[in-house]
């Protein structure tokens, strides 16, 4: 037999085959031998394939890829893309969030807390930079606080800065002084810097109208790219580029490329958009829409705010509201959990306390008032009430006040005011209607007319045709029997005052449906919100009002609800007054330690649920859908809305395998 060369000498066997000997080897293979051999040879590639694939997938994790746009789509459109009035719309403030960065937490390197918390230092990092390229130092931190404190700026956030001192320590170092502590400072210094060589040539009458306000220079992770207007000058879309320099000395940058926002008048409009793709995120406030997109391709997120809404009594125009049982029973008559279902379709949580104890962390109140319509009923009728035909009534003790006195030309005097009272509510007896509580002429004529109308009852016994013109006995006994028929008694009556928007309609209708049923009539007054303003929340002309509160990421209820904030422009919306509360919120204000503000708040929620001064409903949820490709976004608590863009660095699209 002739073997091949490979296989002839001893000396030669040692050597590794050639790549023409590996190619004879399959001509000295039986058929068999070779299936076996090709066999071994793919589970020896697959077996390793797998090995490195396995190892590969142990030792690397999916991670963010830079790149990729994104597109919001938000009802409204900008007019001030500049954090200095940014406040007054929830668009400009999307913006602005996206576009500038906060002094904290965006800006600071080392924040240090010093005279009882009276003083701030803030160290800023050095590698931060404006669109335009310049850098930002303290100038600009000094720039915008005192821009804002000037009242010829006239800034929505003027308030939050009254008597804070505000010096340079070095190019990238400022100091905050304060007159007295404030335990929610901190969050005072989560504003939005604007840049001081853009802004200082700028007078206050020309603030509001420099084209800044639409093509800001900030220095957050994104910048205007351009603008897109409609023949009518409305913008109609907008684009932001990544900032490839946002703090350039960190390795991370944002990772998505481009994000653009496009403007809708309607929510209508905005939700039509959404079901026709080109939007991938959007939030909606009517709840009808909420489960048009369940089934696509969004995710719908709800996110927590700390704001809460509530039906505020004022017991200045309502004498009943002056009695607690009244307002305890008002609030066991309300069914919160039946209005979060019926009209939030679920979106939401029952609010018991201003503290919201499962946003701020805190303990839930000891006591509550849950729905309960036997209680409510209890509770009035213990304030001295009478329930006749499914209506509340009490006597009026003085209107139970007769005619005594025989009344006649030339007499004066109470009785005669009330005589004439009584007539003018009748204008074809007493034509002329005056009150002047004397007895002359006029009023002698209407008493014949009256007379004469009820003749069976007085002219007739006394064998009359004809009214005489004084009031003796039988006519005093008709005269109290007409004029106070419809007054022997008052019934549970209240006005709720409300803005016109569509929900809180809808809350301020369900609630007349759950009082009716326990007796309480309610009638409704809607306005707009500038009338509601302007008109009754500022000169406090409410016998009640539903309205919401925002809250802050830091509790402070002291605006809400100390004396000295009952009139405009405080924000005590229920005219409550309570020496204890007040020591209890003055206490947790200044104080810097968490746990004693925990202790002060929850002791002041305790005493303020008892006092019922109000019927606290629901902590809505803000409702945001986002495409599912869309990752990144956090779930957190936010402190407004535009909050969600917070983090927008960290949002991406595109994914890569990174090693551990």
């Amino acid at each position: 037999m002739n073997f091949p060369s490979f296989l002839g000498s001893k000396k030669k066997r040692s050597k590794w085959p050639s790549k023409k000997q590996w190619l004879q080897l399959f001509s000295v293979l039986t058929k068999k031998e070779r299936l076996i051999f090709l066999f071994c040879l793919v589970l020896f590639v697959a077996s390793a394939t797998t090995l490195i694939t396995t190892w590969y997938y142990k030792n690397t994790v999916i991670s963010p890829a830079g790149g990729g746009h994104y597109t919001e789509g938000v009802v409204g459109s900008p007019r001030f893309i500049n954090p200095i009035y940014a406040q007054s719309s929830d668009v400009d403030r999307d913006l602005v969030e996206i576009i500038f960065s906060s002094l904290v937490p965006d800006l600071a390197k080392n924040i240090e807390v010093k005279d009882d918390g009276k003083t701030y230092e803030v160290s800023l990092k050095d590698n931060i930079f404006w669109h335009d390229g310049q850098k930002l130092t303290a100038d600009d931190v000094i720039f915008t606080v005192e821009i804002i404190q000037n009242p010829d700026y006239k800034s929505p956030l003027r308030a939050n800065y009254l008597g804070v001192e505000v010096e340079k320590m070095d190019d990238y170092a400022v100091r905050f002084k304060l007159k007295n502590a404030y335990s929610a400072f901190m969050e005072r210094l989560d504003l939005k810097i604007i840049p001081k060589h853009i802004w200082q040539n700028i007078s206050p009458q020309n603030f509001l109208l420099t084209n800044y306000n639409l093509k800001p220079v900030g220095s957050g992770p994104y910048f205007l790219k351009n603008l897109e207007q409609d023949n009518q000058n409305s913008i109609v879309s907008l684009d932001l580029a990544r900032f490839n320099k946002y703090f350039e000395a960190d390795v991370k940058k944002p990772y998505l490329k481009e994000i653009s926002f496009r403007f809708f008048a309607s929510e209508e409009d905005l939700v039509k958009a959404a079901e026709k793709g080109g939007i991938d995120g959007f939030s909606l406030n009517s709840p009808q829409n909420f489960n048009l997109f369940q089934a696509g391709n969004f995710n719908e997120l709800s996110l927590s705010l700390p704001r809460y809404f509530a039906v505020f009594f004022n017991d200045d125009k309502s004498k009943f509201l002056q009695d607690k049982s009244i307002r305890q029973a008002l609030n066991y008559a309300t069914d919160k959990e039946g209005l979060i279902q019926a009209i939030l379709l679920g979106r939401g949580a029952i609010a018991d306390s201003p503290i919201l104890p499962d946003v701020y962390g805190y303990d839930s109140p000891t006591n509550v008032y849950g729905y309960d319509k036997a209680k409510a009923e209890e509770l009035i009728a213990k304030a001295g009430w009478t329930k006749e035909q499914d209506q509340w009534i009490k006597i009026n003790k003085e209107a139970a006040t007769e005619f005594k006195a025989t009344l006649q030309s030339g007499s004066r005097g109470s009785e005669v005011t009330a005589l004439q009272t009584c007539l003018a509510k009748d204008p074809d007896i007493y034509p002329n209607g005056q009150v002047s509580g004397y007895f002359g002429q006029q009023t002698k004529e209407a008493v014949i007319k009256f007379q004469e109308k009820y003749a069976a009852d007085i002219l007739t016994p006394a064998g009359l045709t004809k009214g005489t013109g004084s009031v003796g006995k039988d006519t005093r006994s008709k005269l109290n029997e007409i004029c106070f028929q419809n007054q022997s008694g008052t019934t549970l009556k209240f006005t709720l005052a409300t803005v016109d928007d569509p929900i809180l309609q809808q809350v301020a209708l369900a609630l007349k449906t759950q009082w009716a049923q326990v007796g309480i009539t309610l009638e409704i007054a809607t306005y707009p919100t500038s009338q509601l303003t302007q008109e009754v929340i500022k000169p406090r002309n409410y016998e009640m009002l539903l309205f919401g509160e925002v809250l802050e990421s830091t509790p402070d209820p002291y605006p809400f609800w100390h004396s000295s904030q009952v009139k405009d422009p405080g924000l005590n919306l229920a005219n409550y007054e309570n020496n204890n509360a007040d020591k209890l919120l003055e206490a947790a204000r200044v104080s810097l330690d968490e746990a004693v503000r925990a202790q002060k708040y929850q002791q002041f929620q305790d005493i303020l649920i008892a006092d019922a001064p109000c019927v606290f409903l629901y902590r809505p949820e803000y409702v945001y859908f986002v495409e599912k490709e869309i990752k990144g976004l956090t779930t957190n608590i936010l402190s407004n809305p535009s909050k969600r863009f917070a983090d927008i660095e960290n949002w991406y699209i595109k994914e890569r395998r990174a090693w551990q």
